[in-house]
């Protein structure tokens, strides 16, 4: 046999793992890398996954309520340096203000190079829970309530309003939902979760999800919460499973004596889109600083109803005179927020004392 065939093999193979190697190292994934997270904690990484997961996998859990499929531009984060141009996917989720300012989406920056991000530093505080399911109460033919149980750790303690995410077992789906518990049952955590149709987690929810099944949950998270130092009279208005959040807050002001003056405007299309109606009447009846005020868009021959008509924020309209000195708390879809504004707006509420989550 020719002693020159085992050289060349040997040599073929050494070309070959060098070009490797550097193809590697030209697409980010040799080597290690340096993430440092507000100037003070530094994560070593090794490939080029996202920014995203790469936090997920050292335990940093940022909001991403489509679960990293670059459709909600929830899980934002300021790129200090490194990380490379604004790729297209971005684009429609940053304002201009926000490109100057560095903002991008953690679901769409790989760690391809030592990089520095700025974060919120409660999301520092955010934690993976394992969990219980305890109970499943239908609240309307497509709303339910569900109760999970804190397994490990035991306890998440949350502000009045704010949301937590569940992440379906079996599928790479990740979905957010407000907490409409009290904050002070820190060892379950219920959510109000309504069937969108085609909708992976809600379906899921409502067709497949037993007591006893075991769920993850990641949380809190939102920068919608009662501003517990203010004394403002507050207007509240929700629609749907937007009741979640308002509950939630509702519950915490009743433990104080309900101190505040509050109306909550709440609509929905008929009369079976109602719930929890005797709970928020009977709220109104102990404490003369509640209002209580549903309306019904759409209500049926049979509904019987005496109540507000109308779309809620011509109900909102018609019942508001100044707010100048008033808090405004919204929950519902993206359309309905917008044009509560509009109407808040139009009597004089101050935009900094209007807050909502945007992720409904």
């Amino acid at each position: 046999m020719n002693l020159l065939v085992p050289v060349i093999l040997i040599g073929v193979l050494i070309i070959i793992s060098v070009l490797l190697i550097l193809a590697e190292k030209a697409l980010g994934g040799g080597g290690e890398k340096m993430l440092m997270i507000n100037d003070d904690k530094v994560i070593p990484v090794r490939g080029d996954d996202t920014v995203l997961n790469t936090l997920s996998e050292h335990r940093i859990f940022i909001p991403s309520a489509c679960g990293g499929k670059a459709t909600c531009g929830f899980c934002k984060f300021r790129l200090i340096e490194g990380g490379g141009d604004i790729k297209p996917t971005e684009e429609p989720f940053l304002s201009p203000k926000e490109r100057e300012d560095g903002i991008r989406l953690s679901c769409q920056v790989k760690v391809k190079d030592n990089m520095k991000i700025e974060i919120p530093k409660e999301l520092l505080n955010a934690k993976l829970y394992k969990t219980k399911v305890a109970r499943i109460q239908d609240l309307t033919y497509d709303i339910k309530l569900v109760d999970f149980e804190l397994l490990d750790p035991k306890e998440m303690h949350f502000k009045p309003g704010q949301y937590a995410q569940l992440k379906v077992p079996g599928i790479d789906i990740i979905r957010a939902y407000s907490i409409a518990s009290h904050p002070k049952e820190s060892n379950h955590i219920e959510m109000i979760i309504r069937q969108v149709p085609k909708g992976l987690a809600t379906t899921f929810v409502h067709k497949a999800l037993q007591v006893g099944d075991k769920i993850i949950l990641t949380g809190p998270y939102g920068d919608f919460y009662l501003q517990e130092e203010s004394e403002r009279e507050m207007v509240c208005i929700a629609g749907g499973s937007g009741k979640a959040p308002i509950r939630s807050i509702l519950a915490f002001l009743k433990d104080q004596g309900m101190p505040r003056k509050v109306r909550y405007f709440f609509g929905a299309k008929s009369k079976r889109d109602l719930y929890y109606t005797e709970e928020f009447e009977q709220l109104s009846k102990e404490y003369p600083n509640f209002t209580y005020i549903p309306a019904l868009s759409e209500p049926l021959p049979g509904d019987n109803w005496t109540g507000e008509v109308g779309l809620i924020t011509d109900v909102v309209d018609r019942n508001t005179s100044d707010l100048s000195e008033s808090e405004a708390y919204l929950c519902g879809s993206p359309g309905m927020i917008n044009a509560c504004i509009k109407v808040l707006n139009k009597h004089d509420i101050k935009q900094e004392n209007v807050f909502f989550d945007s992720f409904s």
